[in-house]
């Protein structure tokens, strides 16, 4: 989620922003989150269709409460 949570919107974008990650398992993962209300999965009628994903207002906050971890974990990561 953290590539939603950095502006990547699009199935593409997220893929690409995770290094060895499938399709098939980034689409599980956003239909696990989306069901979990952590992220919103919206459909927009254009040519070709495009899916947006974003947080929620409950991902946003899940994400700002996670962010003291990640911060400590760049420092402190494993040598």
């Amino acid at each position: 989620m953290l590539a939603v949570e950095r502006g990547a919107e699009r199935f593409s974008e997220i893929l690409a922003s995770v290094d060895g990650l499938s399709d098939r398992l980034l689409a599980q993962r956003l239909k696990e989150l989306e069901s979990s209300g952590l992220i919103v999965r919206e459909v927009i009628a254009s040519t070709p269709v495009q899916v947006r994903y974003r947080p929620t207002e409950r991902g946003s906050d899940l994400l700002a409460s996670l962010q003291p971890l990640v911060t400590w974990g760049q420092r402190w990561g494993t040598p």
